[in-house]
């Protein structure tokens, strides 16, 4: 909480010396491929021009795995699960699951879209595992979870885009847990009937991801459709108005500033309450590549910009991901609008 109690800020730990670290080690999962030399490209943006080897910011650096790192794994391991944690080589699970917290991933670990930012394998999906919702319920009750995050492999190849099984494991989790759940669903392809059977659900948080201006779209989002997000979000807040919504955003995918601005004003449009302002990483070097790394300081300063169209909770940093640190922000989002 920033100290005027308008917004939700991360504490960004920095590790090790004021050196750039190599890709490698206890730095996160990222590219091998260019890196920022402060070059300053036609359009005024400033982008990263290749060197011979890698080097991420001081910034980026991230802490060794804790002993709670491995109880977490061991959980996850022996229930057969997924999570987005691995899936996607987020950068923040050393944190997370050091803290016995996971978002886990249901509908198998392989998606049905093309996504140019995204490490989860594409190709032929798995068959629907029926007494997953039980297994994520598990998981949650050993690790003494009181906050749990639910998302998902994109699943066009389903008729209702797996809506059904997303109902199925809040109502698991809820029943055996009594924690508070929180959704990171796909697009479902627009299927109104799909949304409304997840917020049939009544997830404490409703959150689908944005992750990048509307210019970008079709080499960042593949087969996915920038209205389509908006009118997902809309039609929450149309039949269920309380619940909170949330969505987020890479940058450092190319965008300019005033591009961000415009998608968080239509976000708001929308009702959209919560929002995650994160930095591209580049999972490998068949991945987009990272234009441009945005120093922490620049990540203030977009939070307060976006904290000025009337969001209820901004999370802005380097290492912000939708999941990060979710039950504390939405927690936040709570006190901010009963008080």
């Amino acid at each position: 909480m920033r100290e005027d109690g308008s917004d939700f800020d991360f504490a960004l730990p920095v590790v090790g010396s004021d050196e750039s670290a190599s890709e490698s080690g206890s730095t996160s999962d990222c590219s091998s491929s260019g890196c920022s030399t402060g070059a300053e490209s036609a359009s005024g943006l400033l982008i990263d021009t290749p060197r011979e080897r890698r080097r991420l910011p001081r910034w980026l650096k991230r802490p060794l795995p804790k002993p709670g790192m491995y109880y977490t794994d061991s959980v996850i391991q022996d229930l057969r699960l997924e999570t987005v944690c691995e899936s996607a080589k987020c950068p923040n699970r050393t944190e997370c699951w050091s803290q016995q917290t996971a978002t886990f991933m249901i509908l198998g670990n392989v998606c049905t879209r093309p996504c140019g930012f995204c490490s989860v394998p594409k190709g032929k999906t798995e068959i629907v595992q029926q007494d997953e919702p039980d297994r994520v319920a598990e998981a949650a009750e050993r690790l003494g979870l009181k906050y749990v995050v639910i998302t998902s492999v994109t699943r066009d190849d389903m008729t209702d885009g797996g809506a059904d099984h997303f109902y199925n494991c809040v109502l698991a989790v809820r029943e055996r847990t009594g924690a508070k759940v929180e959704v990171l669903i796909p697009d479902f392809m627009g299927n109104r009937d799909a949304i409304s059977r997840v917020i049939e659900a009544r997830p404490d948080v409703f959150n689908h991801n944005t992750e990048t201006v509307p210019r970008l779209y079709h080499r960042v989002r593949r087969n996915a459709e920038y209205q389509r997000t908006l009118n997902l979000l809309a039609q929450v807040k149309e039949e269920a108005p309380d619940m909170p919504t949330k969505s987020g955003l890479m940058l450092g995918l190319g965008e300019t500033l005033d591009e961000v601005m415009d998608v968080c004003a239509d976000l708001r449009s929308v009702g959209c309450d919560m929002i995650t302002l994160g930095q591209y990483l580049q999972p490998s070097g068949v991945h987009l590549p990272v234009e441009r790394y945005i120093p922490p300081e620049e990540f203030d300063e977009i939070g307060d910009r976006v904290r000025s169209l009337g969001f209820s909770m901004v999370a802005s940093g380097p290492f912000v991901r939708s999941s990060y640190h979710a039950g504390e922000m939405a927690s936040e989002h709570e006190h901010t609008t009963t008080v």
